[in-house]
Order: C-alpha cells, then sequence, then structure tokens
C-alpha cells in the first residue's frame, strides 16, 4: 500500500502542473526581496558609510562585469549540469550576498558581494531554461505563464512589504534585509525539491543511448550551431532581437541608477521616500502590459518598426523629463511610465522572435540576446559610469545619456522601417514590370 502511494507521488512530482508549481513557488521567493528598492539607501547609510561617489563608480559597475562574465560560464554549462545544481547555486549565492550584506562593512567586502550578485543573476539563466528541458513542449506556454505570474508576484510583495515596513518605521533598511536574508535561504531549501533532470537539449538528449562524452560534446555543440544558424539566418528575427537586445540593455541600466538619481533630485535624507510603492506598481503595471500584448491584434510584420520607434522614442523623451526635474514624483511617475513600456512592447518583441524560431532553441537564442544585452550595458556601463576610463557622469547627467540612448535606438528603427517600406516598393515595381508570357490566340473559321 505504502509502495503504491510512494509511486503515485513519484509519478505526480512528475506531472507538468506539479513541476510548474514548484518552480513558481521558489521564482516568488527568489523574488522576495523588499530591501532591493531601498539598497541604494542602505550601502551609503550608517551601516555601510559608503559615498555616493563609491557605490556607483566603485560597487555597482563590479556587478555588470561579474554578470557578464559569468553569464558566458553559466549559459555554457547550464544544459550539460542538468539545470538544477545552478538553480540551488542560485539560491546560496543569493544567501552569501545578504548575509554579507548584513554582516560587512568595507568597500572591498560590498565589491566582492558584487560578484557573488553577479553569479545570482547569472543563474537565473537555468531557471528560465529549465523548464524547456523538464516539461513536454505541449505545456510551454502554461509553465512560462505561471513562472512569469510568480515572478511579478514576488517583485510586487517585496515593494508593498518594504514601503509600509519603512514608511511606519517598523524596519528600517538593514531591517529589510534579514527578510530578504530568510527569503533567499527559504527559496535554496526549496530548490532541492525540484525534480532533477534527465533528459536535456543539448548535451543529454537521449539517456538510452550510450555514447562518449566526447561524442556527446561534439552532437551537443553541432544542435547548438544549427539553432544559432536557424534562428538568425531570418532577418525579421535579427531585427526584433537587435531591439531586444538594445531595449533591454536600457531598462537594466536605468533600474540599476534610478535609485541615486531619486536620491539626487530629494537631497533630503528626511524627507520619506517611496521607492517600493514605484516599484510595486511598475510591476503590476509590466503585468498588465504583458497581458494586453498578448490580446493585441496588430500586424507587428507590417507595423513592428513604428511600434518599436515610437515606444524608444517615447522611452528617451521621458528619461530626458527625469534626468531634469526638480520634483521626485514626476521622476517616479517617468519611471513607471518607462518601465510599462518596457514590458509591453518587451513582450511583444518576445513573441516575434519565438514565432521565428525553433522551440528547443527558445533557450540558446534569448540566452545570446540577453549576453548580447549585457555586453552594450558593459560598455554604457564604462563609458557613462566608471572614472578610470569613462566620465563619471553624475546622475542626472547619466539620465540624459541613456534619454539620448533610447531617443537614438528610436531613430535607428525610423531608418529600418524606411529602408524596409523602400525595399517592398522596389519588390513590387519589378514585379509589376515583368512582362507576362504571350498567348497564342486560336482563330477559328
Amino acid at each position: 500500500m505504502l509502495n503504491d502511494v510512494y509511486r503515485k507521488l513519484k509519478s505526480d512530482m512528475n506531472s507538468w502542473l506539479v513541476i510548474s508549481l514548484l518552480l513558481s513557488l521558489f521564482g516568488f521567493l527568489k523574488e522576495l526581496r523588499p530591501s532591493e528598492p531601498f539598497i541604494y539607501e542602505f550601502l551609503i547609510g550608517e551601516w555601510k558609510n559608503l559615498t555616493e561617489s563609491q557605490v556607483n563608480q566603485e560597487v555597482y559597475p563590479v556587478g555588470t562585469y561579474s554578470y557578464l562574465a559569468q553569464l558566458i560560464i553559466v549559459f555554457l554549462i547550464t544544459d550539460l549540469c542538468r539545470y538544477k545544481p545552478l538553480i540551488i547555486v542560485l539560491g546560496l549565492t543569493g544567501i552569501v550576498v545578504w548575509g554579507m550584506l548584513l554582516w560587512t562593512t568595507s568597500l572591498l567586502a560590498t565589491q566582492i558581494l558584487e560578484v557573488f550578485y553577479g553569479t545570482f543573476s547569472a543563474c537565473e539563466v537555468a531557471y528560465f531554461t529549465y523548464i524547456y528541458a523538464k516539461v513536454d513542449k505541449d505545456y510551454y506556454q502554461q509553465v512560462t505563464s505561471h513562472t512569469r505570474a510568480a515572478i511579478l508576484a514576488g517583485r510586487a510583495t517585496s515593494g508593498v512589504m518594504g514601503q509600509l515596513l519603512v514608511s511606519f518605521k517598523v524596519l528600517d533598511y538593514r531591517g529589510l534585509n534579514f527578510i530578504t536574508f530568510g527569503a533567499m535561504i527559504t527559496a535554496t531549501v526549496w530548490s532541492l525539491f525540484l525534480p532533477s533532470v534527465k533528459k536535456t537539449i543539448y548535451f543529454h538528449q537521449d539517456t538510452s543511448q550510450q555514447s562518449s562524452f566526447i561524442e556527446k560534446n561534439i552532437s551537443a555543440y553541432k544542435l547548438m550551431w544549427t539553432h544559432f544558424t536557424k534562428g538568425y539566418a531570418n532577418k525579421y528575427t535579427i531585427k526584433w532581437s537587435v531591439w531586444w537586445a538594445l531595449a533591454t540593455c536600457g531598462f537594466i541600466q536605468v533600474q540599476v541608477y534610478m535609485q541615486p538619481l531619486w536620491t539626487a533630485i530629494v537631497n533630503d535624507p528626511n524627507q520619506n521616500i517611496y521607492n517600493g510603492a514605484v516599484e510595486a506598481v511598475l510591476t503590476i503595471l509590466g503585468f498588465l502590459g504583458a497581458l494586453f500584448a498578448g490580446v493585441l491584434k496588430v500586424d507587428w510584420q507590417t507595423r513592428g518598426e513604428l511600434a518599436l520607434t515610437c515606444c524608444s522614442l517615447l522611452q528617451g523623451f521621458i528619461m530626458l523629463i527625469s534626468s531634469q526635474t526638480q520634483y521626485v514624483y514626476v521622476s517616479y511617475i517617468c519611471y513607471i511610465v518607462f518601465g510599462g513600456l518596457y514590458h509591453l512592447t518587451i513582450t511583444i518583441a518576445s513573441s516575434e522572435i519565438a514565432k521565428n524560431i525553433e522551440e528547443d532553441s527558445y533557450g540558446l537564442i534569448f540566452g545570446i540576446n540577453t549576453f548580447a544585452a549585457l555586453l552594450i550595458q558593459t560598455v554604457l556601463t564604462l563609458v557613462v559610469v566608471t572614472g578610470d576610463v569613462g566620465f563619471a557622469l553624475a546622475p542626472r547627467q547619466q539620465y540624459f545619456v541613456y534619454g539620448m540612448f533610447h531617443v537614438v535606438l528610436g531613430f535607428m528603427y525610423i531608418i529600418i522601417g524606411l529602408a524596409s517600406w523602400l525595399a517592398s516598393k522596389r519588390d513590387y515595381r519589378r514585379a509589376s514590370t515583368v512582362i507576362p508570357p504571350t498567348t497564342r490566340t486560336v482563330i477559328t473559321f
């Protein structure tokens, strides 16, 4: 009797719904970080005693460089390691990061924890691609929606929780880190219950065949190359992927350095700040925008460039306003609208890319696009933020640059749209000037 129950439980553990629930709960827990909307205030506060320039130029950039460097490694070994071990590493590095935030004080220790935060961010690749190896293709859409909803729910809960605890003076900024630290421990323990992956897309395609390690590697890299060449052979996919990478780069950069801008605008440590509430509103708006994008009935083949142009230009002008305003509430609104536009259009872009690539190559193509976004972000950080190589701009000047970055992106897609329109007109004229074959006239008497 007990054996039958055990077999049933084991069978249920391998069902797509149970896997989806386990993965979604892990996603919720890893996003339960109420301290993040206030992390800048914590770093420059009494607990760390770091200066604003140290945080902006010597701490945050380390996280960006670390994320880029480690993403390459994680991207290559995720499939080889069968996903789950890296998800566990994700949780463990989260424990290390928030443990060091709580119990270290020096600049060097803060830079080291940024290296671990890069690992934490890079290992999210394993979380997002786990479903493609563990769940049948028929359930990709359902599981993706579940995990996406769980992540957004975690972020929204974090924002609301952090804001309420700070506004009502229940906890200070350091106290919020204890909640995040506890959530990381819980997420790590929960990750141990995720079912192991035996068959993967590349390195462990068929466990029934006894192939040598070298043969498996050759087969895996051949398949990767096939997916890569097929995925980027289509100009339409390249067009959307380029925008996806550039827009993601811009959004990450704006998100990372938004708190320093708000601090510069407020310039009063006694004034109430609403970073958590803003992040919660943005998360909810992003969720609604993603849903709205899913029901839009638009031919993106013909109107895609127009949509990307309008979105990028609007985002650019919003950031230019945010860089010049003297009112933090205006900047809050600008940030929410900017993020809402990003979530709306990135959903459309992701959908258009997914339509034109093979299902098994989702993880590879979006992984490459993410790497491209981080590479561009690294260059942008070097030029705009750091002082050794770049200009070490103040927050307001930085956001002027980010605004112009999006304006240039918008004009770039105006040019792409015009080129596509002219090419289609040229093809139409060529087709219309082709002389039809002569027909023989038969005269009957």
